[in-house]
């Protein structure tokens, strides 16, 4: 697997910020994890929002990766091209000293990740640069960027999906009547951490009998019961990149009424991905399996949007929804998800994780578990 390179990227922003028609900026603060590793190498996490673990700020002459003494050493190691600074107080209050010497007037910043308080100082403290310079909206510029994947880049989000698929092969395979929702969720991250994985991509969801009808329900001492829907929505993360899939599956046959609603939403998933290609919007696809599940009589029970992008984040871009109409593209890796959720009843979900190829979407995820109804 090739290791990315960083300085395109940045060279890549650059030019984007010199020729955007959106926004106004001649340099990009990153503070948001994943395109702070996307553009630098620098593998920290924050710890919550409000904690930054470090923020990077790139113009035309200057790569500088701004941190505190706690990941001073591997911010050099991980960011060889970035000259690192160590903040001696807190990052507002250095910013005279590590900006003393750059030239810019207009620091691009993440609109979607940044909190209104930090905002608010950084806006205060630039200001008083002689001369001043004003924060403006990146618009998710470096989202954007993310979202058509390099060749390398697939290979790990492969590697991410053959993991998961052959963790969930073997949970299913143990499923019993009388197991706790929390003790498949413990089981599904022993396997993952087993197998090598630096984490979950999120908390495990393992919803059954009437708690499946909740779509990101929490893993609870419900014991599973025979015939009923058992949702299992799971990830790795494997070299910071992620990795999604659900599975619904029955111990023993379900009623009639779940067979029906199985029915709908394979169909519906498997005719939206016969549909996918390089041309087509991303509401359109997401149409194809809403008004499928519409038809059955169930377009009041799928909430969601069909999928969404999957990288070194779990949501990212691109969304497949009803709503903004995107186009897309090869390199593209998302999720086709579609379900059904009967309140007090149950719910059925599939998904699947994909990358948009010059044929069509080649999907990543390995698990088989499918039911002929």
């Amino acid at each position: 697997m090739n290791a990315p390179s960083y300085g395109q990227r940045t060279a890549r922003l650059l030019q984007l910020l010199r020729t955007s028609t959106e926004t106004d900026c001649d340099a990009a603060w990153i503070i948001k994890p994943e395109n702070r590793r996307y553009l630098s190498g620098f593998t920290a996490e924050d710890t919550q929002l409000t904690e930054s673990s470090g923020a990077l700020l790139i113009s035309d002459n200057d790569r500088w990766l701004v941190t505190d003494s706690r990941y001073t050493l591997a911010a050099e190691s991980e960011a060889p091209s970035f000259s690192v600074y160590t903040v001696k107080k807190n990052f507002v209050e250095d910013i005279p000293d590590f900006t003393h010497h750059l030239s810019f007037s207009h620091l691009g910043f993440e609109e979607d990740y940044l909190t209104w308080d930090l905002h608010r100082k950084t806006a205060e403290k630039l200001a008083e640069l002689s001369p001043p310079v004003t924060l403006t909206p990146l618009k998710g510029m470096v989202d954007h960027m993310r979202e058509i994947k390099e060749v390398w880049e697939i290979e790990a989000l492969e590697k991410a999906a053959d993991m998961i698929s052959k963790i969930l092969d073997e949970v299913i395979g143990d499923l019993k009547p009388g197991v706790t929702e929390k003790n498949v969720a413990w089981q599904i991250e022993c396997l993952a951490r087993e197998a090598g994985a630096e984490g979950l991509s999120f908390p495990s969801i393992v919803a059954s009998g009437p708690n499946s009808a909740l779509p990101h329900a929490v893993p609870s001492n419900r014991k599973i019961q025979p015939r009923e829907p058992i949702i299992l929505d799971v990830g790795v993360r494997l070299n910071g990149y992620c990795s999604d899939i659900t599975r619904t599956v029955f111990l023993g046959e379900p009623d009639d009424a779940f067979k029906n609603i199985y029915r709908t939403v394979l169909h519906a998933q498997r005719s939206a991905l016969g549909q996918i290609n390089p041309s087509v919007q991303s509401t359109l696809v997401d149409a194809i399996a809403r008004n499928i599940i519409a038809d059955a009589g169930f377009g009041a029970y799928f909430g969601h949007g069909l999928g969404h992008g999957v990288g070194l984040a779990t949501h990212e871009g691109p969304r497949l929804g009803p709503g903004k109409a995107i186009q897309l593209q090869i390199g593209n890796v998302f999720t086709v998800e579609p379900g059904i959720y009967l309140p007090g009843k149950g719910g059925v979900r599939l998904e699947e994780m994909v990358v948009l190829e010059a044929e069509g979407p080649r999907i990543l995820t390995k698990n088989g578990q499918f039911y002929d109804f």
